[in-house]
């Protein structure tokens, strides 16, 4: 009996550490794409944490306090601080992000407030008044800062507390707020629901024929070779566009009730017929480039099992290409980063959720995933004419 299960075990270890994609994909592959993911996710913190730090922030400061002034001084050395009157029409212009500064208005005898002795009769804290804009990273960073401190020196003056209905003081508007928001999450929920759609059809379109026996009858047929391959990823890509859209659309509807907007709260999913158009365009490219490496794969596998298996990594660095927008402030304004495949869909829908569209990065992502889509079809096409590779066992 311990023979025969010493057999058995002899018998699966040799399949197992005989077979070298089974042990790369089983014990390789995921520490090393943990390692790979964990590394450029600490390394776009990181990276979000050192820009917000060294962007230098003007604060300009009204009735600057003696006894704070060098507190001020040494807060930040990427902080300027101004010691000059703040206009009203200063704080209008923080919503238009035209400043990038924090204004800083504090009342009059403030020294007597700090010291304990009330400024009016009427009982009330003076209240330090402070405005930024939330959707500059940096501003933010010096917001909390400044209240912070302010918050930590006594309780006997008050900091941001409205004096009147109506009045705001961080001036990002509800437009703003919703598309910071929806730049960081939107790319990467479209992204993988276009991927989801590729994956549930592509490796049974190719790897699944290979295991049926059927593209040998197709092989033999009188069209040209490049013409199949043309034709899997064109049909594959549609099919999956149509899932994607499906998707999209759940999640279109379904919003609103999710972040209450359907009680009133306005989250600034406001857009123009040409974001839409430029939206529509790179799902297109993107569904497009995802169907031509998954054919790729999936004619490399002997079955669909094995497709599933080879698509993982790619399904992995496709996910951590969407997460990248959360750890950063907008769309890169290089055009080089959209030449990378995927990760060039991922910037353009940035830049449209975040009102940054420019119509020359979407032209470079387009054209290139273009090429991208023409190679992979030609070695789709050599693929297809590889007898080893399309009736390897």
């Amino acid at each position: 009996m311990k023979s025969n299960t010493w057999t058995i075990i002899k018998k699966e270890f040799a399949r197992f550490f005989g077979d070298r994609q089974l042990l790369f994909t089983t014990v390789i592959m995921p520490g090393l794409l943990i390692y790979i993911i964990y590394s450029l996710m600490g390394s776009g913190i990181q990276k979000m944490i050192t820009e917000g730090a060294n962007e230098v922030v003007t604060m300009r400061v009204e009735n600057m306090p003696a006894s704070l002034a060098p507190m001020f001084s040494a807060m930040d050395s990427s902080l300027v601080v101004l010691e000059q009157p703040v206009a009203e029409e200063d704080i209008a212009m923080l919503e238009d992000k035209e400043l990038n500064v924090v204004l800083v208005r504090f009342p009059e005898r403030f020294e007597e407030a700090m010291a304990g002795m009330q400024v009016a009769d009427s009982g009330v804290l003076p209240n330090v008044e402070i405005y930024y804009n939330s959707t500059n990273n940096a501003a933010s960073r010096v917001y909390m800062t400044v209240s912070t401190a302010l918050g930590n020196i006594g309780r006997t003056f008050t900091v941001n507390v409205p004096q009147e209905e109506g009045q705001r003081f961080d001036q990002a508007s509800d437009e703003s707020i919703g598309a910071m928001i929806w730049s960081k999450i939107l790319p990467m929920l479209i992204i993988m629901m276009l991927f989801s759609g590729v994956m549930a059809i592509a490796p049974s379109s190719i790897a699944g024929e290979k295991e049926r026996g059927t593209i040998a009858t197709l092989l033999v047929t009188p069209m040209k070779r490049n013409e199949l391959a043309l034709g899997k990823i064109v049909s594959l890509s549609a099919i999956a566009l149509l899932s994607g859209i499906s998707s999209f659309v759940g999640i279109a509807l379904s919003l609103p009730k999710m972040v209450g907007m359907d009680e009133g709260v306005d989250l600034g999913f406001h857009y123009t017929t040409s974001d839409y158009v430029a939206l529509l365009l790179v799902i297109l490219a993107s569904v497009l480039i995802m169907a031509s490496a998954v054919s790729l794969l999936s004619a490399l596998a002997k079955d669909v099992k094995n497709a599933g298996t080879m698509v993982t990594p790619f399904m992995l660095v496709v996910m951590l290409a969407g997460l990248l927008p959360m750890f950063q402030n907008g769309a890169s304004e290089s055009l080089v980063v959209y030449l990378i495949p995927f990760y060039n869909s991922i910037e353009v829908m940035t830049a449209v959720f975040s009102h940054e569209l420019e119509w020359g990065a979407v032209i470079v992502t387009l054209v290139s995933d273009v090429v991208y889509t023409g190679i992979a079809v030609w070695g789709l096409t050599r693929m297809f004419n590889s007898e080893k590779v399309m009736f390897a066992r």
